[in-house]
């Protein structure tokens, strides 16, 4: 079975930078939409980053623009979140998400069949 875990969360300062990883350590995907989105407390699931599987292309939420970007790791099993200049509302749990779909950007959190557990993320300031 395809089991996604997520790493490199932390507690950072605002304007800090962090990078998160999401490995599949279980069945292998080919060429996989891979997703990442975040949780703060009270609020829904939202997205922040996505890779479209068949091309390696990506699409970042308007609120992490410019300062997040999702990448493919050298490994194929693995994607990173490096993430910049955060602030405090970055504050969140952020979950990669993964599907057997390639072929487009998957922006909502049904997409997605496969979850990791979660990694914390808190910027003070």
């Amino acid at each position: 079975q395809v089991r996604l875990v997520e790493s490199g969360g932390g507690l950072v300062q605002a304007g800090d930078s962090l990078t998160l990883s999401c490995t599949n350590i279980g069945r292998a995907l080919n060429r996989p939409g891979v997703g990442w989105f975040r949780q703060a407390p009270g609020k829904d699931r939202e997205f922040v980053a996505c890779i479209r599987g068949n091309d390696g292309n990506t699409k970042h939420a308007d609120s992490v623009k410019g300062r997040f970007t999702i990448s493919r790791g050298n490994a194929e099993n693995t994607v990173h979140l490096r993430m910049d200049h955060l602030r405090d509302e970055d504050t969140a749990v952020y979950y990669c998400a993964a599907t057997e779909s390639g072929r487009d950007y998957y922006t909502r959190a049904s997409a997605y069949a496969y979850w990791g557990q979660g990694t914390q993320v808190t910027v003070s300031s």
